[in-house]
């Protein structure tokens, strides 16, 4: 018998991909904004990175090796990109020893106790920086002015917390960014939300290798513009310019890195329109009305809660079913 044939379940999918090279990609997508990020806040942004990175990768292999007596999967890129993101989520003077917590928070918490990787319910990432958030509210929130701004002082608002403080809109408008200085990233605020223009081309470079979709981010996006706009048109003496809205804070870097994370968002197109549109109603309701000048995150984890149900709820049918 020359031809062999194997019998076995669908599906019948073949190809190069692996979980490795798929979270890599997200690395190499991300590595362009940490650039940037070194550039605006200097070394200080490098040091939280390296201590976010070598933290989450520590976890990951002594809570595996030791505590689940499992072989540790530090080599698949998972552990990497929670480093990066958590990173990217707090600010670049944040001290050594909470940058840890976060990490462990995000690890140990997030992700092994749900299993691990393809097990976790919520964004391993955004677990740890709310955590932080809850926990050390003033370092969270003591944010290094841009470098390359010229301002002689330690630390500034954010575009988010001058709308969030200001009396009125006019007053605001005075002390904010300009759209460009928001898009090209010469603004205060996080490691990785500080360049609309650098999370595009990274967003970009993800649907080209096929590691996202547009449907979250376009659906993000697209709800806060609309919500945004709204509220704008009918009062723009209260409410900011949905410009603003979209390109400050961390809605760019949410939608595109953390909200398309793929083992806690629906699987089918039109479950990931619902969960983005989920996303942006919780991101612009908080901002607009909640006691918190940002939401992207609370947004992102809630609707991470959601995603089971959305997966049910847009189940596709079975071939033959009825």
């Amino acid at each position: 018998m020359k031809n062999i044939f194997t019998v076995a379940p669908s599906p019948h999918v073949h190809s190069n991909d692996s979980t490795q090279k798929i979270m890599y990609r997200v690395v190499y997508a991300m590595l362009p904004l940490l650039a940037w990020s070194v550039f605006v806040f200097g070394l200080d942004a490098l040091r939280v990175t390296l201590i976010a990175v070598v933290a989450s990768l520590a976890f990951e292999y002594l809570i595996q090796k030791f505590l689940l007596k499992v072989k540790p999967t530090i080599t698949d890129g998972s552990a990497l990109i929670t480093g990066i993101l958590l990173s990217f989520n707090v600010p670049s003077n944040l001290p050594w020893w909470i940058i840890i917590i976060g990490a462990l928070a995000a690890i140990g918490i997030a992700k092994l106790s749900f299993g691990g990787l393809g097990g976790n319910i919520f964004n391993p990432a955004l677990v740890g920086r709310v955590f932080l958030l809850i926990s050390f509210p003033v370092q969270m929130t003591s944010w290094p002015v841009n470098i390359k701004s010229g301002i002689d002082a330690v630390t500034a608002a954010t575009p988010l917390g001058i709308i969030k403080e200001s009396t009125s809109i006019a007053d605001a408008l005075n002390s904010l960014p300009s759209i460009t200085d928001m898009l090209i990233g010469n603004t205060g605020g996080s490691l990785g939300e500080i360049s609309a223009i650098l999370i595009i081309l990274g967003g970009l470079y993800m649907l080209w290798k096929k590691v996202i979709t547009w449907h979250i981010p376009v659906a993000v996006i697209a709800t806060v513009a609309i919500i945004a706009s709204i509220f704008w048109l009918i009062n723009p003496d209260v409410y900011i310019n949905p410009a603003y809205q979209v390109l400050s804070g961390g809605l760019m870097l949410g939608a595109v890195f953390m909200a398309t994370d793929m083992v806690t968002s629906p699987m089918t197109p039109k479950g990931q329109i619902i969960f983005g549109v989920g996303i942006g109603l919780i991101t612009i309701s908080i901002r607009m009305f909640g006691a918190y000048p940002e939401g992207i995150s609370f947004a992102i984890l809630i609707m991470n809660a959601f995603t089971p149900l959305i997966n049910n709820y847009v189940k596709p049918k079975r071939f033959g079913g009825k």
